[in-house]
């Protein structure tokens, strides 16, 4: 009973838990919803299928011909490319009255970058 008293002494005088650290995390504000907003977007299996499926081709793929590949209706699957084109991990191009769907090479070669910046590695 008295270390249990003792322990909680020293943390009520000292305000934390344990001693503090000299570091401050150099991810920006930004920068951390930026990367935030890219992980939700992959926190779904569908986006990650998507994302997959369109790395996989060499041409864009229309909406119809990435339907094909999941148990699910048109509508959702234009959702999850929104999401995925809302932050830029793909391109979306009309022709005629469809839309063509490829992946931004550009943001994805960046992603590995964000998660080593994330992890100081």
């Amino acid at each position: 009973m008295a270390t249990a008293t003792l322990e909680q002494a020293t943390i009520v005088l000292a305000g934390r838990c344990c001693p503090a650290t000299a570091t401050s995390p150099d991810v920006t504000e930004a920068e951390a919803a930026e990367y935030a907003e890219w992980f939700k977007a992959l926190a779904d299996p569908t986006r990650i299928g998507i994302l997959n499926l369109l790395a996989r081709s060499e041409e864009p793929l229309c909406v119809c011909d990435i339907v094909d590949h999941f148990p699910l209706g048109q509508p959702a699957i234009s959702h999850h490319l929104k999401i995925l084109r809302d932050v830029r991990f793909v391109l979306a191009e009309r022709r005629g009255t469809f839309m063509y769907y490829r992946v931004n090479a550009n943001c994805l070669a960046a992603f590995p970058d964000a998660a080593r910046r994330i992890l100081d590695q």
